[in-house]
Parts: structure tokens; C-alpha cells; sequence
């Protein structure tokens, strides 16, 4: 019986040895030899003393390892903990410090910087490195080199752990702007997983592209679900996301049939991966979650690639995928909304919304937050109960027994059948201005309509007159011809005074996040800087 992550590889193991498990830049592991070097790992781990339960980081880029890493943490029962190798040094330490992570797995690019995570508080007493270790002297700690690894057992590992212990911890960033770690049972992300695999239909002759990185919960689809199909997982170089032409082959030369991933990068391949050149007449099924598709992009993909199906997943990583809503053709017809619906609860989940009198609601129209109930809600918030408190609480409807749901912060409606959830927006993205609720993902939306906005993104910038004052951010198209002038008038005819922006800015691209999503944080930053350059200026003029 499958109650544990690593029972997935276990069994394609058993079944199907030979077939392909991981594939990264031409090299490729079978099953048997994922599950073989999964296991040494475990045991490597065991012999530096993790136990269940103990937080183990992964500080390494995308690879075969990087995949061996997660299975071997978790069949010595420990807990991954998955560090953006692309952050700074400093925000890894304050992940390894927060979570006590004394045991680091990583790659030759990251021992030369374990002595700064060191000095930045990681308390870090044993690195185990599976690529050629470094020169001596880099690293003052403990350190398990990849030959040593190699030396182990391949047999497996006795695991005392059940699914109710933790898997891993994904840290996103919180609203204070410090991270905050969520912590994921093997029983919550295998609900997720099992409901994928019977939902996708996927088989053991899918080849599934892995984007995203291991610290964002789109990553649990590419490794899991592929693995209980016994299917092959293709990871993707992270610097494939700013190159649409250089992913679209991969799409063709790896004869990619699902693939998983943000609108963002999507948006990017309809615009400049040159889709018209390249045959993928294998690609079956198209996955998107993390923000909102702006519909002209999915329409032209839709066009691109006809013979895929397409769903828009939804769900934060608090709770991974709670609803999802399979592309119809009417979602991407000329005169379609600007937005499609994130659809209905996934099987052996529940979603329901409150009104702001905490009400339930069942009828079309009425806005209210949407909750989350099921066995893929997460486990909260690592060290931190009051947080915990506040976001995982007692199911509203009823105090019979204890009854854990998660409060999103999105506002969202029914639609007129009464079963399909439409997203609004976030209660975060919800800003007053002179007195008014504004939610920005509608100027975003309207932004999106003009043909030569490529990008745009609407931020609030805090104001003592007037509570926010509205900025938009917009990357426009090759060759557009389009003014900022001429971008305000267009918004004047699709949206109240009070919401369309004081300030258009533009921009060559719009900064992301490692996870690929537009960091709104970091526009307002900019203004602000601005803002106090400007008053400076003044100042001493």
C-alpha cells in the first residue's frame, strides 16, 4: 500500500526497472537506479545522524540528484526542505536557521558558499555533497563526498515512518516579507497525487516536463504523479524559463505529452517560441496554476497546439491543488471573459466561501473568502502557531469535532450554474483608494485587452492622503507604438475614474519571483524609491 512519497518510486521500481525515470540534459536514470541511489542516499543520512522527523535542506540545482535528494530525505523519514538556489545566501540561512536544518544536501556549485550560510546563522554541522566534492579547506564542517555515497547499500531503507509525519516544508514568502515555511504530511501530498494520476490519466509512456523548481509546490506533480505512473520526468533548466524558443524544442526533441506549468512562461512561448515551427503532436495535455492566464495568450496557444487538452489548476500551497477547470472552447472564443473560472472542488476535497457575515454561500453572484477542507490541506506553519492559528482554523459550519480548514484570503463567486467557482482576487490585492475597493487584477485584465500590452501588473502604493495610490507597470509589445498617454485613455474607457492608475511606467520586463510569478513587492519598492529620490531632489533644490 502506497501511505508514503517514496512507496511510489518503490513500486515503478518493482514493476518497470528498466524503464526511464528521470531525464536531465541527456542523461538519464531508470527506476532501479533512482531507487538504488535514493537508497544509498538514505542511508548516507541515517550515518550522519538524521532521524524521522529531522529537517533536511537541499541547496542544489536542478539534476538527476536533485531528484535522488528528495527521495532519499524523506526514506530515512526525514523532512526535505528545499532552498532556491538562485536566492541570496542570506534568505537561505534564515530558512536553515528557522527550521534547525543541520544536515545539507547540495552540489558542488553550493559547497563554495556553505562557509557564508554558515556566518549568515545556518546552523549547518554536515554536508553531503553527490557531485565531485570540492578543493579542501571550503568547507570546515562534516562533509560526506559522493564516492562515499556511492559506497553504500543500495538495499532499502527500514522507514518507522507513517503517513501522517511530515514530508517536506516549502517556504513562500509571507506577507511580513519573511518567509514562512508550510509543512506537508505524505498523506496530503498523496491525496493530491492519487487525484492527479486517475484525473490525467497519466501512463507509463508519458514523458512530463518538471519546470518548476523543488521549493514550489508545482513540483510535487512532475516528481509524484510521474513516479506513480511509472512515467519519465524531463526536468527543465532553470534558464530555459527566459528562453521560449530553447523550451519549445525541448518541447519537440524530448517528445514531451504533459507539461506543467505558470501562465507566465506560457504566455512567453505563445509570444516568442516560434510554436508555428515545431511539432508537438505528442503534446496531450497542458497544465497551468500559480496566477491568471491572460486569455489573448491562452487563446494563442490554444490555436497553436489544438489537440491538447487544457486545464487551469488552482490552489495555494497551503492546500496544493483544491479546484481545477478544464479549458472549453468558449473560454477562449473573441468575445470570451478576461478570466477563466477555477472550477469546482477536485474529488475528496471541499471548497466552500463566506460572506462577510460569515454565511455560506449558495447562490450566484455573491462575493465571499473561500476555505478549504480535505486531506491536502497542509499542517500549517512550521514554528510559528500564531499563524497557524489565524490561516488553519475550526470549520466555521460546525464545532461537533475537530474539523481543520484553511482560509485562503481569495474572494470569489459562483457562476450562474452554481457549481463553478470564478476567482476575484486576492482580499490582499484588495486595496481602498479615496474611499473606493479596488481589486487590481481587474485593471491588470483590462490592460491585457490592448493589443500591444505584452505585460502588466497593478500595484498599490500606500498613501497618507488617499489610503493607495495606483501604479501600472507595463512591458508593451515589438514595435508598439502605443504611448503611456494613450494607455491611460484606453483604461478610461473600460474602467471608473477611481481605478484607472496615476502612474503607467514602463518596462523592458516585469521582475519574478523565483517561482516565476510577477513580484509585485518589488514594483512597489521601485515607486517608493523613486518617490524618495524625487522628494530628496526637491529638497535640496
Amino acid at each position: 500500500m502506497e501511505y508514503l512519497l517514496p512507496h511510489l518510486l518503490q513500486r515503478s521500481a518493482e514493476r518497470c526497472p528498466d524503464r526511464p525515470a528521470v531525464r536531465f540534459l541527456g542523461r538519464q536514470w531508470s527506476y532501479a537506479e533512482l531507487e538504488a541511489r535514493s537508497n544509498q542516499l538514505a542511508r548516507a543520512l541515517r550515518e550522519a545522524g538524521v532521524r524521522r522527523g529531522d529537517r533536511v535542506g537541499l541547496w542544489l540545482h536542478k539534476s538527476c540528484e536533485s531528484v535522488q535528494a528528495v527521495y532519499g530525505v524523506m526514506k530515512c523519514g526525514g523532512v526535505y526542505v528545499p532552498l532556491d538556489p538562485m536566492a541570496p545566501v542570506r534568505r537561505a540561512a534564515y530558512i536553515a536557521q528557522d527550521c534547525g536544518i543541520e544536515v545539507l544536501v547540495t552540489d558542488a556549485v553550493h559547497m563554495a558558499q556553505l562557509a557564508q550560510l554558515c556566518e549568515a546563522g545556518a546552523p549547518l554541522r554536515t554536508a553531503i555533497c553527490l557531485e565531485e566534492a570540492p578543493a579542501e579547506g571550503v568547507w570546515r564542517g562534516r562533509l560526506l563526498a559522493a564516492e562515499e555515497v556511492r559506497h553504500q547499500s543500495c538495499a532499502p531503507v527500514d522507514c518507522s515512518a507513517v503517513e501522517s509525519d511530515l514530508a517536506y516544508i516549502l517556504y513562500t514568502s509571507g506577507s511580513t516579507g519573511t518567509p514562512k515555511g508550510v509543512m506537508i504530511a505524505h498523506r496530503t501530498c498523496l491525496t493530491f497525487v492519487h487525484w492527479a494520476f486517475h484525473k490525467f490519466e497519466l501512463g507509463a509512456e508519458d514523458r512530463v516536463t518538471s519546470m518548476a523548481p523543488l521549493h514550489f509546490d508545482l513540483s510535487t506533480f512532475d516528481l509524484y504523479a510521474t513516479a506513480k505512473a511509472g512515467a519519465m520526468v524531463v526536468l527543465v533548466p532553470e534558464k530555459l524559463a527566459a528562453l521560449p524558443v530553447k523550451l519549445a524544442d525541448l518541447w519537440q526533441e524530448e517528445r514531451i505529452s504533459v507539461t506543467y506549468m505558470v501562465p507566465s512562461i506560457l504566455s512567453l512561448l505563445v509570444q516568442y517560441g516560434r510554436l508555428e515551427a515545431h511539432d508537438f503532436s505528442g503534446l496531450r495535455l497542458i497544465l497551468f496554476a500559480g496566477e491568471v492566464f491572460p486569455v489573448k495568450y491562452l487563446r494563442k496557444l490554444v490555436r497553436a497546439i489544438p489537440q491538447a487538452t487544457y486545464y487551469n489548476l488552482y490552489g495555494p500551497t497551503e492546500t496544493n491543488v483544491c479546484t481545477y477547470h478544464r479549458v472549453r472552447p468558449e473560454d477562449v472564443a473573441d468575445d470570451a471573459p478576461a478570466s477563466l473560472p477555477i472550477g469546482r472542488a477536485c474529488e475528496n476535497t471541499e471548497v466552500f466561501a463566506l460572506d462577510e457575515e460569515n454565511r455560506p454561500i449558495t447562490q450566484p453572484g455573491i462575493e465571499g473568502e473561500l476555505w478549504v477542507r480535505g486531506p491536502t490541506v497542509a499542517q500549517g506553519y512550521w514554528g510559528d502557531p500564531g499563524k497557524t492559528a489565524r490561516s488553519f482554523q475550526q470549520n466555521p459550519l460546525h464545532n461537533r469535532y475537530p474539523d481543520p480548514v484553511y482560509r485562503t484570503g481569495d474572494v470569489v463567486k459562483l457562476a450562474d450554474d452554481g457549481v463553478t467557482w470564478l476567482f476575484l482576487g486576492r482580499r490582499d490585492h484588495m486595496v481602498k483608494s479615496r474611499g473606493y475597493r479596488i481589486e487590481l487584477g481587474e485593471i491588470e485584465s483590462v490592460l491585457y485587452r490592448h493589443a500591444e500590452v505584452k505585460e502588466a501588473a497593478a500595484v498599490a502604493v500606500p498613501d497618507e492622503l488617499v489610503g493607495n495610490r495606483l501604479h501600472a507597470f507595463v512591458v508593451l509589445t515589438e514595435n508598439a507604438r502605443v504611448t503611456l498617454g494613450l494607455l491611460a485613455a484606453f483604461c478610461q474607457q473600460h474602467l471608473p475614474p477611481y481605478m484607472v492608475p496615476e502612474r503607467f511606467h514602463l518596462l523592458e520586463e516585469l521582475p519574478k519571483t523565483s517561482t516565476g510569478k510577477t513580484d509585485r513587492p518589488a514594483l512597489v519598492r521601485a515607486v517608493e524609491e523613486k518617490e524618495t529620490r524625487r522628494a530628496r531632489g526637491s529638497a535640496e533644490g
